[in-house]
């Protein structure tokens, strides 16, 4: 039988953390839909357990209704909506719990077998219980998000559903990074400290990204100012600096040219790093790493444009926040690459350019 400490690594775990990945990645997605349709708010209770069972009959189905009146959504925003068209938001929002709850089981059930089996290395039994511990926390934090919206606000607020997304996607980068190490076990080759830099700091802007896509999501900020590359005809929008600091949360205009000016950081900084990628030969994956995700930030930034221009309909709105993600992931592995690449094949020297 296999023991902790004999093996560094580990294929059936490593498998297992990138199925929980694809779990989460599903689940942003499904938030993705249940925020633009306006379902977040469907449910107005937080029941971790009881909650998996939906209203089974019509008594259940007005008593649910009846709860979801009771707040400023309904009065302010739905007023007149039938019992149907309840339904029609009630299921998303109760999808996406239902899936929060099922990435909870997955991810705890397999990790104590595989403790119990002494499958885990052992380095990582510690990434896994810190990755468990912050899927507990991401219930709590929705649940937080959504009473946000129950009393004094017709949604949510915008830096809420930020630290209810980030956390989502802090899991699903841990995932890839853990099951990248359970799949290949640990590393003693270090790339030269510049690569590393630049492939973490990508990484990092990426995440900055995205939570300021959270804030664009939040406050709405993406049905406004809906031409580019100008916003309303300026480069800067007005701003309601009587905010304060809320400012940069909660002003529609300010968060959305943020939005645009890290995007264009990152198409400026992937693509210098994908170029020097080709010109010192980077191999072992990491070359292939930077030209993957200069292209995801590349696509990403496109998509991002249509969808601001189209006004973010549903559909387009969805696909934006999933190549978000799918843009992290990319900067994750390539983190992980360039941190686990030897130090010789960085030293080749440059390609020749013929300029």
């Amino acid at each position: 039988m296999m023991r902790i400490g004999e093996t560094d690594n580990n294929r059936p775990v490593a498998i297992w953390l990138f199925f929980c990945a694809a779990l989460v990645f599903a689940m942003v997605v499904v938030g993705g839909v249940t925020r633009l349709t306006g379902s977040g708010l469907s449910i107005t209770e937080w029941k971790p357990i009881m909650g998996s069972i939906p209203p089974l009959n019509h008594a259940d189905w007005m008593e649910a209704f009846e709860k979801y009146k009771a707040i400023p959504q309904y009065q302010l925003v739905n007023a007149g909506m039938t019992l149907q068209e309840f339904q029609g938001i009630f299921w998303w929002e109760w999808i996406h719990r239902l899936l929060g709850r099922a990435i909870g089981v997955v991810f705890a059930l397999p990790f104590i077998a595989f403790v119990i089996f002494k499958m885990v290395p052992r380095r990582l039994i510690w990434r896994c219980v810190a990755l468990l511990v912050l899927g507990g926390l991401q219930g709590v934090i929705g649940w937080w998000m959504v009473s946000s919206g129950l009393s004094e606000r017709v949604d949510v607020a915008p830096e809420r559903l930020m630290t209810h997304l980030g956390l989502a996607l802090l899991i699903f980068s841990g995932l890839i990074w853990t099951g990248m190490e359970a799949w290949s076990g640990s590393a003693h080759n270090r790339a030269p400290s510049g690569w590393s830099w630049g492939a973490g700091l990508l990484l990092a802007a990426v995440f900055i990204q995205c939570l300021l896509g959270a804030l664009v999501a939040g406050s709405k900020a993406g049905m406004v100012y809906t031409d580019w590359p100008m916003m309303n005809g300026a480069v800067f929008p007005p701003v309601e600096w009587g905010q304060g600091a809320l400012a940069f949360l909660h002003d529609q205009g300010l968060v959305q040219f943020n939005h645009r000016l890290v995007a264009y950081g990152l198409l400026i900084g992937s693509t210098v790093y994908a170029i020097n990628a080709w010109r010192w030969r980077l191999a072992e994956g990491s070359g292939a790493a930077a030209y993957l995700l200069a292209l995801s930030v590349w696509i990403q930034a496109g998509l991002g444009i249509v969808t601001l221009m189209h006004a973010v309909p549903i559909t387009l709105g969805v696909l934006h926040q999933a190549v978000a993600a799918i843009v992290l992931g990319a900067a994750t592995m390539n983190f992980w690459l360039v941190r686990r690449s030897r130090p010789r094949l960085f030293n080749s020297g440059p390609r020749s350019t013929g300029l």
